[in-house]
């Protein structure tokens, strides 16, 4: 199976495991390929060679004449999460990122002109691009070649962006408005649990860390019931996406940030608005201080 589609198979079975969480289903229950299909926008035989995957993991079972059926029960699922295999085109994926952030690659580029600079097989190439394309890092320009899309490039650009989410993302708890949603809590407190207990994070993607990272915020932000911090939190996501992929090397930084979440997690949880909103001022506080080489704060 070419590189491109065995990620594409982990990335189609990690959604179908949402699926199965979101909607409760029960062991002994059918998965119906089109069902699924429809529900995921794809075709049949992508959903099938997802829940082959799921099932070489032992969640769902191929039944004869019955397709397959949920083996595992619904509290069994939320720790489980899918490790996207790494590849060669992983590997220019990251070293892409990294020349771009360090200023050795410009803001656009032709293919003949990456492949000249890096040696590397026109079809990694064009399965890394694609991926990129994918992640939200670069798009196809109307004529020749790939331009990476704006991001959080210059020190200026970092500062007024974390300036501007320590104003929003404390004050989201604080709202009359804000309403949580104790499954979508659960999940993603799974997901921070998957980060914090795994041995070797060097082998998680960093688009695995990021989508974590990311979705945390746009979850507190979904929670405020307003339309307008949603989609500013969101805008900042799309911007930091480049940045934020060049830093997830740095695992000791990962599980940092990892555990102030979950302490957020855990502020939610318990219905303490202030300390969720005193733990994110930290949290942004930190992740600026990181991101622009500042001294530390003292721990809350």
């Amino acid at each position: 199976m070419a590189p491109s589609n065995l990620q594409g198979r982990y990335r189609l079975a990690s959604q179908l495991l949402d699926l199965i969480r979101d909607r409760g289903f029960a062991p002994g229950e059918p998965l119906r390929e089109q069902t699924l299909a429809d529900l995921l926008g794809v075709s049949r035989t992508p959903v099938r060679a997802a829940l082959s995957l799921l099932a070489e993991r032992g969640i769902v079972i191929s039944r004869p004449n019955h397709g397959y059926v949920l083996v595992r029960q619904n509290s069994d699922l939320a720790g489980i999460a899918l490790d996207v295999p790494a590849t060669a085109d992983q590997s220019l994926y990251s070293l892409l990122v990294k020349d771009r952030l360090a200023g050795a690659l410009p803001m656009s580029m032709t293919q003949s002109e990456v492949e000249r600079r890096y040696g590397v097989d026109r079809q990694v190439l064009m399965r890394t691009l694609a991926l990129m394309a994918e992640d939200g890092l670069i798009e196809r320009n109307k004529g020749r070649g790939w331009t990476f899309l704006p991001s959080l490039e210059t020190t200026v650009a970092l500062k007024s962006s974390y300036d501007f989410r320590l104003t929003v993302e404390p004050a989201i708890f604080l709202f009359d408005t804000f309403r949580v949603d104790a499954q979508v809590l659960a999940r993603n407190r799974a997901q921070h649990e998957y980060v914090m207990e795994h041995p070797d994070l060097s082998s998680v993607t960093a688009r695995q860390l990021f989508e974590v990272d990311a979705a945390f915020h746009e979850m507190c932000a979904d929670f405020s019931c307003n339309a307008f911090i949603f989609q500013a939190i969101q805008q900042q996501n799309r911007l930091r996406r480049l940045y934020e992929f060049g830093s997830y090397e740095n695992t000791t930084r990962v599980r940092e940030w990892c555990s102030e979440h979950l302490q957020i997690l855990d502020a939610i949880a318990s219905d303490a608005p202030k300390d969720a909103s005193a733990l994110m001022r930290h949290h942004l506080r930190r992740a600026s201080e990181n991101a622009l080489g500042l001294p530390r704060e003292q721990p809350l």
